[in-house]
């Protein structure tokens, strides 16, 4: 009977992993997650970005079929959220925000607007704003 005890105790310590084994696989599933982190973290503000100047190209389109419209440019991206005239909107709620929560800006320049986004740190007129100007 001891002999068999033994035999079965000794294979169940062959199958069975150690604790520097699972301590291993654990270390490597923390690096490869520290690495998919990182690289995946890059991307998301180049895809902010990137859906920023897509939303400022279709407030530009807005603006433009506004003064097609009327006559004149919006004075602001509210505007274009009412109906003009008998039509619909011409722009969605959603679009009223850029991608990190702030409003845009819609400046008059002669025969055009500028949309501008204040960018990832928030404030108007600082190096990382984006407009349809750029």
């Amino acid at each position: 009977m001891k002999n068999n005890r033994s035999a079965v105790s000794r294979a169940a310590r062959e199958a069975a992993f150690t604790l520097v084994e699972l301590l291993l696989v654990v270390a490597i599933l923390g690096v490869l997650a520290g690495v998919a982190i990182f690289n995946v973290g890059g991307k998301m503000g180049e895809s902010q970005i990137a859906a920023c100047r897509a939303s400022i190209a279709t407030i530009k389109t807005a603006c433009d079929a506004y003064e097609i419209k009327t006559g004149k440019y919006p004075e602001s991206v509210d505007v274009l959220l009412q109906p003009v005239g008998n039509g619909a909107p011409l722009l969605d709620t959603n679009a009223k925000a850029d991608p990190w929560g702030n409003p845009f800006q819609i400046r008059k320049s002669g025969y055009s607007v500028e949309i501008r986004s204040a960018g990832p740190d928030g404030a108007f007129n600082t190096e990382d704003d984006i407009t349809n100007a750029q």
